[in-house]
């Protein structure tokens, strides 16, 4: 209290003398707002008095905003300039000195009158409650009611979702098969547009992707060695490690499943032959005979007796194993016998050789096994090998990236619904053609999916806690008179908007029972955030201090009296925990009980904040 005692003194010290009329303290108790009112400030010289009657003229605001800022602002609305007791010429020399005193003091002067406020707030009330006679009180006897606290608030009626239907190429419409109003699903077709000029270079983005994949497969495959028929790999010549060249042989690959005889018939006999006639084989080294077929009939050809034509017949003997090239037999048909013996040839046979150069990495089948056609015999490695078929990959995914730019763009020629619901705009019909830069583009059809409603609520930093998802909220709407609607909170979103000051949150209500409501039309909502029935409660005017209440002395609670504190004659400050309130009450949870008389003056209550707002600020202003 230095500096408030340093300022009193100065205020002493010039013969300036300040008199306190009277404060007032307005809370609302619903937004926290506070407002103090001191009044009848007077300033007066050793050369003159202030009068009482002359208060109204000689006035100090003051003014706290406890919601939001926390500033305290003085204003000086005006000064009595003549008093009734002293001459005109003794007035003007006091009231110059005055003055002068303020204009020369000015933060001097503000602090003490704050202080001295304070003071007359604090003090002065307490004081006259305890002795005025003339101090009226409200009474009312505590009773039972039911609170209900309720955020009201208002927005805009939206759809659950919207969508623009815009268009990403140039052409004529084609078709517009729906009409404004209608109905439509999700993936309906909406708009076919003229797509010829562009359908050329899916095909040709389609012709380079096959090309690329053949030219991929065959580079991929350069590193296997395969057989071309199927039979026993006879031999190797090649072993895993080795350095082969391109067209060099690595193996050797025989169908001995049918082995061939081919012998000479005289012509005369052979041209009643046919192909797939039986034949009989009878084998130089035994005595079975073997039944085959014939495979081919050769035409006559001269024998070394011009007399004599021959003909050369190849006869097919299914090979049990045992037969052989080192084997030679003759054969007879429809009992003609041929005129020589020969030696069995291969069915088929091949010579494998190396398309590309490298080194032998595997050898995947053994010799004497049994393949199929193109099975794999051996594998090759080698960096030119490598590259090629890195090469022919990345050949490949190009073309393919075409292609899938060539079909995402003339798919652009077709546009389907995005979402499921109603047209509500439609802006291009079947005929009409989009250019380049037509503002048409950029808005064909606009649908609403009105299967629910939302409205949309901006509440503010100091309600949102008291709000939750699944609240039901009743919603009203001017445009439908007499009617409510209910609504869920369906999302409270965390990130904030702050203007002026102060912060507000977007709050979603879901509508499903929509009514007559449509879009767009402005809404009323009433959240209920708590509510309690048949409870103690008293009026939000009686609560002093935040948590004391002046009851008569006869009242049965009396007992548990403050004895802290000084009350007005007949009554005692009792202290009391509360609970929710709405915009008149307040529930009592503790420290009451039904049947207490409580008294309350609705123009005075409690300033401690207020002595500690304005003493910090007079501080301030005098560094």
């Amino acid at each position: 209290m230095g500096k408030f005692s340093k300022k009193l003194q100065i205020m002493q010290e010039n013969f300036l003398v300040v008199r306190f009329i009277r404060c007032y303290h307005n809370i609302d108790l619903r937004s926290g707002s506070v407002q103090y009112l001191a009044a009848g400030m007077i300033f007066a010289g050793a050369a003159g008095r202030a009068q009482s009657d002359e208060c109204r003229k000689n006035t100090f605001f003051f003014h706290r905003s406890t919601e939001k800022t926390q500033e305290v602002r003085l204003f000086m609305l005006g000064f009595n300039k003549k008093t009734q007791d002293a001459s005109p010429q003794e007035n003007t020399g006091g009231e110059n000195k005055v003055l002068h005193f303020i204009r020369t003091h000015k933060k001097r002067c503000i602090a003490a009158v704050v202080a001295v406020a304070v003071l007359a707030v604090v003090v002065i009330p307490r004081r006259s409650r305890s002795t005025s006679a003339d101090m009226a009180y409200v009474q009312e006897t505590l009773g039972r009611r039911d609170i209900v606290n309720v955020y009201d608030g208002s927005g805009t009626i939206n759809a659950a979702d919207s969508y623009t239907v815009k268009s990403l190429v140039t052409g004529t419409v084609l078709t517009a098969d729906f009409e404004l109003g209608d109905t439509i699903q999700k993936g309906d077709v909406l708009y076919v547009i003229d797509s010829s000029d562009v359908e050329g270079d899916l095909e040709s983005a389609q012709l380079s992707v096959s090309q690329a994949q053949r030219s991929y497969d065959d580079a991929a495959d350069a590193r296997n060695v395969r057989t071309k028929i199927g039979g026993v790999v006879s031999s190797f010549a090649v072993a895993a490690g080795d350095a082969v060249q391109a067209g060099q042989t690595v193996a050797t690959v025989r169908d001995t499943s049918v082995m061939l005889l081919a012998v000479d018939f005289p012509a005369a006999e052979a041209q009643s032959f046919a192909v797939g006639q039986a034949a009989q084989v009878m084998p130089d080294t035994t005595f079975e005979v073997l039944n085959g077929t014939i495979r081919s009939v050769s035409g006559a050809d001269p024998s070394g007796d011009a007399s004599l034509m021959t003909c050369t017949v190849t006869i097919a003997v299914p090979n049990t194993g045992s037969l052989t090239t080192a084997q030679a037999a003759m054969a007879q048909v429809n009992g003609v016998s041929s005129l020589n013996s020969a030696h069995f040839a291969y069915q088929r046979e091949e010579t494998v050789v190396a398309a590309a150069s490298g080194t032998v990495s595997e050898l995947c089948v053994r010799e004497g096994s049994t393949v199929r056609q193109d099975d794999v015999l051996l594998r090759i490695t080698g960096k030119d090998l490598d590259k090629q078929a890195q090469n022919a990959a990345d050949n490949l995914r190009s073309a393919e990236l075409r292609m899938s730019s060539a079909e995402r763009n003339i798919s652009h020629y077709t546009i389907d619904a995005p979402i499921s619901g109603t047209i509500v705009d439609k802006k291009v019909k079947a005929g009409d053609k989009l250019s380049a830069n037509d503002a048409a583009m950029q808005n064909l059809c606009t649908i609403y999916d009105m299967s629910y409603l939302e409205l949309k609520l901006n509440v503010d930093e100091l309600k949102i806690r008291s709000l939750k998802v699944g609240q039901e909220v009743e919603i009203t709407a001017d445009a439908v008179p007499g009617e409510t609607y209910k609504g869920t909170i369906s999302s409270i979103l965390v990130a904030g908007t702050t203007a002026n000051g102060s912060t507000s949150y977007p709050v979603t209500v879901r509508i499903d029972e929509m009514g007559d409501l449509l879009p767009g039309m402005n809404a009323s909502a009433k959240i209920t955030t708590a509510s309690v029935k048949d409870v103690l409660a008293l009026p939000n005017a009686a609560l002093v201090r935040g948590s004391y209440v002046l009851v008569t002395k006869d009242s049965p609670s009396a007992a548990n009296a403050e004895a802290s504190m000084t009350a007005p004659d007949g009554y005692v400050y009792v202290k009391v925990t509360t609970g929710i309130s709405d915009d008149d009450y307040i529930e009592v949870k503790s420290g009451l009980q039904e049947g207490d008389t409580i008294a309350y003056d609705t123009s005075t209550v409690s300033a401690t904040d207020f002595y500690s707002t304005m003493m910090a600020s007079a501080e301030g202003d005098d560094e």
